[in-house]
């Protein structure tokens, strides 16, 4: 796309009809509850099939590594697709946050090794962030160059020391891993150097090494699966040959191109969810007519579909220029599913929150998506920050900026206000 406005391309509107196609068919309320229950999380044969005959875990790989050789904005229609239909899979967690680190950061033994393999879908990866630090690893709610997310070089977190043999080795803990239990290959954030002079670097560790331990959590999204992982002196790789100097500004670059997919899927979980209440109320009767017929109701979905429309251009925005826009828009994208979705729980009635209607899966993601990379306010605050709305204030001075408000308030109020 030239531009965040322009209409899809032919090649983007094939992209979306195949994989729309191949998700109805595959990806109904049964099939998304019995593959969200499967031991690895997701299908494993469906996710076999979107490798091999759509290429979609490569899309944005390059091609001389095994890739499609599209960019961004093809994978945020993917991820807008792949939203609408709640599909469990490793995509975020694969081609989201883990490929475009190891193709910034890696070796080139090591992306010819292993980016071929992460297209065809052949193995899956998983990025490792020690406690629930996730969206301050990414640079999302906070600055991540302190380094204090993956522990600081203090007690807690991952850290890691040199082995004998010339290695690595890593011990810590990393909870809330996304598809952390099943990965056949993990990106772990750890400390090294100590607490003086340490950095933050990144580590390869395959599944299987002796000591690594995992086992999946009880999430609140069941789509959207979650590992803790132990490692225990486990031998590791470092990624490329970076001493942490570069870590941070590639994690936050990152985390700018997976807010902008985040913001996609967003947005199309709370399309379909629009979508669904909308048949609902036109088929549901109440004092011998649908209510959808009712004014209220009525209104309460208009102002939804507006909120829907700004949401989905927010996205499409955040593809085409993901470090000026991509934290803002997935601060407004997560707003509106929480949003769309507690509406359309209200406007379903009781079944609208049982464990077997759709509409309880769209409101579970919406939630889930939050408390893992927000709060909204904190993604926002952190964009006010990043583009210096606050000049004069001390990044992440939160305090001070809402005395200089406060004060703001009272001289607006007049004399004597606050006292």
């Amino acid at each position: 796309m030239d531009n965040a406005f322009a209409p899809l391309t032919p090649e983007q509107r094939a992209i979306r009809g195949a994989l729309r196609e191949l998700l109805a068919e595959r990806c109904g309320p049964a099939e998304v509850a019995a593959a969200a229950a499967a031991p690895a999380g997701h299908d494993r044969a469906l996710w076999a099939d979107l490798g091999e005959r759509l290429g979609l875990p490569g899309l944005a790989l390059p091609e001389a590594y095994g890739g499609v050789g599209c960019g961004l904005a093809e994978l945020a229609l993917v991820c807008e697709e792949t939203g609408r239909a709640l599909l469990p899979s490793p995509l975020l967690a694969t081609s989201g946050l883990t490929a475009p680190l190891i193709a910034a950061l890696g070796s080139r033994a090591q992306c010819e090794t292993l980016l071929p393999r992460l297209a065809d879908a052949s193995l899956t990866c998983a990025l490792a962030v020690p406690g629930a630090g996730l969206a301050t690893a990414l640079g999302l709610t906070g600055d991540n160059a302190a380094g204090e997310w993956a522990g600081g070089g203090r007690a807690g977190g991952v850290q890691a020391r040199p082995a004998p043999d010339g290695g690595w080795l890593l011990y810590g803990e990393a909870g809330q891993v996304l598809d952390g239990h099943s990965a056949g290959l993990l990106l772990v954030a750890a400390r090294a150097g100590g607490p003086a002079r340490g950095r933050t670097r990144l580590f390869l560790v395959r599944a299987g090494a002796a000591g690594l331990s995992r086992a999946r959590l009880t999430a609140l999204d069941e789509t959207r699966p979650q590992g803790r992982v132990q490692l225990r002196d486990c031998a590791a790789e470092p990624l490329g040959d970076d001493d942490g100097t570069r870590t941070p500004g590639a994690l936050a670059a990152m985390g700018a191109r997976a807010a902008a997919l985040l913001a996609a899927e967003s947005a199309g979980t709370a399309e379909c969810a629009l979508e669904g209440t909308v048949r609902h109320v036109r088929e549901r009767e109440q004092f011998g007519r649908p209510i959808g017929s009712f004014q209220a109701v009525r209104h309460r979905l208009a102002d939804l579909y507006v909120r829907v429309r700004a949401a989905r251009s927010a996205a499409r925005y955040a593809a085409w220029d993901p470090s000026g826009a991509g934290s803002l828009a997935l601060a407004q994208c997560l707003e509106t599913v929480r949003a769309v979705t507690a509406e359309a729980v209200q406007l379903h009635g009781g079944i609208g929150f049982t464990w077997e209607h759709r509409t309880h899966r769209y409101f579970k993601r919406a939630a889930g998506d939050e408390l893992l990379f927000g709060p909204v306010h904190r993604l926002r605050d952190r964009a006010a920050e990043t583009a210096g709305l606050f000049g004069g204030l001390a990044p992440g001075s939160l305090a001070d900026r809402d005395r200089v408000v406060m004060d703001a308030d009272a001289v607006d109020a007049g004399p004597g206000a606050g006292r």
